[in-house]
């Protein structure tokens, strides 16, 4: 269904002529809100990722230059977990990035099992150079929202994630 034909208020879909609403108001807010949190998101990547292309990366890549660069040597899993992404996706990912010559991979001493990322000095370069412009870019595109709006929303966006994963965990 194209966002055209998404059902409003009226109870028909937005071009008339479609089916009669069979839900309440409190569906209604809730797909509403849906809708507006899966635009936003979209739209909000799509600009992320033209900036990313720019630093000559995709945005998985970026993701895990940033993360080794802020938090260190990581395992893979805890790369794919920070990044919400499969391990499968983290090791091509890091296949790329190590043609690249931006990161490099051992086993773990702990556990033989455990692959370690690092990031290369090449890669701390990179990292380092764009990351502050970056994040200078990411300041400005949410500069419409106030500081107490900023903390606001992603206080609301924690708490429904967070009530998500209890309600797909069985936990809480």
């Amino acid at each position: 269904m194209s966002s055209s034909r998404i059902a409003l208020a009226g109870g028909e879909s937005a071009r008339g002529g479609g089916a009669p609403r069979s839900w309440g108001p409190e569906e209604d807010a809730a797909l509403r809100l849906w809708i507006a949190l899966a635009r936003s998101y979209l739209t909000f990547s799509r600009v992320v990722g033209s900036r990313v292309v720019e630093y000559g990366l995709t945005i998985p890549q970026f993701g895990v230059l940033e993360a080794l660069h802020h938090l260190g040597p990581l395992s893979l899993g805890e790369l794919a977990d920070k990044l919400l992404v499969t391990g499968g996706n983290v090791t091509y990912v890091m296949d790329r990035l190590e043609e690249q010559g931006l990161v490099y991979r051992e086993r773990s001493q702990e556990d033989r099992r455990v692959i370690i990322a690092h990031l290369t000095p090449e890669g701390r370069e990179v990292i380092a150079d764009v990351f502050p412009g970056h994040a200078r870019f990411i300041r400005d595109l949410v500069s419409h929202l106030s500081a107490d709006e900023q903390a606001d929303l992603r206080g609301l966006l924690k708490r429904l994630g967070k009530g998500l994963v209890e309600r797909e965990t069985g936990a809480g």
